[in-house]
C-alpha cells in the first residue's frame, strides 16, 4: 500500500464531479453537503434514526449489479465517499438545481421526478422537513422496484401521517422506468477505487486487499477501523470525535464473500446486513429475525456483520443470535490466521480478544444439529422502545434441538443488554440438557434464568425488568415453540 498520500478527493454528486482539498476525511457527508450549499438534505437527528438525511448512493446490490442504495448521510465519513456517485433530493429533477437554493427558478411539475410528483400528489408533505429524506427513499426503492413500507421504515415524519406517503408510494410501485437514472446504473462501476488521502490533518486509507490491511496496521498501530460507519459515524456526527487515522475496510474483496456448503456457512466480516438478509434468508431463521429489526434499510444497506461483533456493544442485536449459533471467528494479523469461537471473543465491556494489528476476517456458523436431533426449535427477539431503528433493551436467541421422545440435547441461550457484554447463559444451558421439552422444564428452570444475569438500570430500562425479560423471553420461545 503505497504512502503517497493523494491531496485530492473526488466523488460526483447529482452527476457534478466535485474535488475536494484539506477537509476532514472524518466529516460526515451531511455536513460536506451543507457546507457546500446542497441544503436540501436535511440534518434531523444527526444519528441514523429519522432518515431526513437520506440520500442515494450506487453501490452494488446483494447478487452483484449496481442499483441505488439509500443511506443516511449523517454517519458516512467523507473518505468513504471518495470515486462514488451521489443523488440527492436536489439533483432527481428533470432539471439541473443550482446548489444555492433561492436562486434556483421555480420547478415545474413535469420536470419532477415520478417519486416526487406522487408525494405531490398525495399530500405526501406538510412542514417538508422530513420529505427529502422520504424521496430519496422512494427514489432508490422505486428503481429496485420494490416502493413499499419497508423501503420507508428508516423515515419518521412528525406532522404529515403516513397514510399520504404510503399512497405516494403505491403510485409509482408498478411504474415502468426507463430514464436517465436507469441508464446511469447500466454505466455504473461498483469498484471501490483504493484511496490514500490526507485533509484537516487527518489520513484516509482504503485499502483493496487485506495484505494491505494488515501492514497499514503496524505502520499505523493507533489506526481505527471502519467499515460500514454506522457506530463509528454516531461518534463522528454527534459526540464529535476525532480520528486522525482510518483504515475502511470496505473495499477489500477477501472480507465481502459469503461461502455456503452443506456443513457451514462462512460470511465475510465487511457483508452488508442487508447482503446476509438476501442471500442467506431462511437459513437460520433467528438471524432472519434479528436481521428484520437491525435499524432501518439505510442502516443495513451499510452496517456490516464484523462491525457489529467488532465493536463489542454488550447491546449489538446479533452477537446473541451469532453466540447461540456456536459461531466461529477467523482472525488475521501479523502472525497469521487464527480461529476463535465468539464465545471467548469478548472479555469486558467494549474489549475484546484481538491482538494488536489483528483484524475479523469472517464469521463461520455450522449447519449441523445435535446427533439424533428430530427438530431444531431457532428463534431471536429485540425488545426496543421502537420496532426498527433502535437499540435493545434486551436481545436474546436461542436454539434447543430436541429428539424424536422430546428430549432436549442441545441448548444455547444468547443474551444481550444484561451483562457487560454479549453472553450466554450457561448454567440454564446446561440443566435442560437431558430434560423433556416440556412445560414443567420451563418452570423449573426459572429460577435458574432470573439469576443468571446482573444486569445495570439505565434510562431505558431498569435491572428488575430486563432480568424479568430474561426469563420472559425464553418462556415465550417456549410457548412459540411447544
Amino acid at each position: 500500500m503505497t504512502q503517497q498520500l493523494d491531496i485530492q478527493l473526488s466523488f460526483t454528486i447529482n452527476r457534478e464531479l466535485v474535488c475536494v482539498e484539506d477537509f476532514s476525511p472524518a466529516l460526515t457527508l451531511l455536513e460536506y453537503l451543507r457546507l457546500s450549499g446542497r441544503a436540501g438534505t436535511k440534518e434531523g437527528c444527526g444519528d441514523g434514526d429519522c432518515g431526513a438525511c437520506t440520500v442515494a448512493i450506487i453501490g452494488k446490490r446483494a447478487d452483484g449489479q449496481p442499483h441505488y442504495q439509500a443511506v443516511n448521510s449523517c454517519l458516512i465519513p467523507l473518505g468513504a465517499i471518495a470515486g462514488r456517485q451521489v443523488l440527492t433530493a436536489d439533483g432527481i429533477t428533470q432539471c439541473q438545481i443550482p446548489k444555492v437554493a433561492f436562486v434556483k427558478e421555480p420547478v415545474t411539475a413535469d420536470q419532477l421526478h415520478p417519486v416526487q410528483s406522487a408525494m405531490v400528489e398525495t399530500g405526501g408533505s406538510q412542514c417538508g422537513y422530513c420529505t427529502p429524506g422520504f424521496v430519496m427513499s422512494l427514489f432508490a426503492a422505486y428503481y429496485d422496484g420494490t416502493p413499499n413500507d419497508l423501503s420507508v421504515e428508516g423515515n419518521l415524519c412528525r406532522c404529515t401521517g403516513y397514510i399520504p406517503i404510503r399512497r405516494a408510494a403505491q403510485m409509482v410501485a408498478d411504474a415502468t422506468i426507463q430514464d436517465q437514472f436507469s441508464e446511469q446504473l447500466v454505466a455504473a462501476s461498483t469498484t471501490l477505487v483504493p484511496l490514500a488521502y490526507t485533509g484537516h490533518d487527518e489520513q484516509f486509507y482504503r485499502p483493496t486487499q487485506l495484505s494491505e490491511v494488515l501492514e497499514l496496521l503496524q505502520q499505523h498501530p493507533d489506526a481505527t477501523l471502519v467499515a460500514g460507519a454506522t457506530d463509528l459515524g454516531l461518534e463522528m456526527s454527534w459526540h464529535r470525535q476525532q480520528y486522525p487515522i482510518l483504515i475502511s475496510l470496505e473495499a477489500v474483496e477477501e472480507l465481502q464473500q459469503i461461502h455456503q456448503t452443506e456443513d457451514f456457512v462462512e460470511i465475510g466480516a465487511a457483508v452488508p446486513l442487508s447482503h446476509i438478509e438476501a442471500n442467506l434468508h431462511g437459513l437460520f431463521p433467528s438471524m432472519d429475525e434479528m436481521i428484520h429489526w437491525f435499524a432501518a434499510r439505510q442502516v443495513r444497506n451499510r452496517a456490516t456483520l464484523g462491525g457489529n461483533i467488532g465493536t463489542a456493544s454488550p447491546i449489538g442485536d446479533l452477537p446473541p443470535v451469532l453466540l447461540s449459533l456456536d459461531a466461529t471467528l477467523k482472525l488475521a494479523g501479523p502472525g497469521g490466521e487464527r480461529t476463535l469461537p465468539l464465545a471467548n471473543f469478548f472479555t469486558g465491556y467494549r474489549q475484546t480478544a484481538l491482538q494488536p494489528g489483528e483484524v475479523i476476517v469472517s464469521v463461520q456458523i455450522s449447519k449441523a444439529t445435535a446427533p439424533g436431533t428430530a427438530r431444531r426449535l431457532s428463534q431471536s427477539y429485540k425488545i426496543g422502545k421502537r420496532g426498527t431503528d433502535d437499540i435493545s433493551i434486551v436481545a436474546a436467541a436461542f436454539v434447543v434441538d430436541v429428539d424424536g421422545s422430546n428430549q432436549i440435547l442441545h441448548a444455547r441461550l444468547g443474551y444481550g443488554g444484561v451483562a457487560a457484554t454479549p453472553a450466554r447463559a450457561i448454567a440454564a444451558e446446561s440443566f435442560l440438557i437431558g430434560k423433556p421439552w416440556t412445560a414443567a422444564t420451563m418452570q423449573a428452570m426459572k429460577p435458574i434464568l432470573q439469576e443468571a444475569f446482573t444486569p445495570l438500570t439505565d434510562l431505558r430500562g431498569s435491572a428488575e425488568y430486563r432480568q424479568r425479560l430474561v426469563v420472559n423471553l425464553f418462556e415465550k420461545f417456549f410457548v412459540e415453540f411447544s
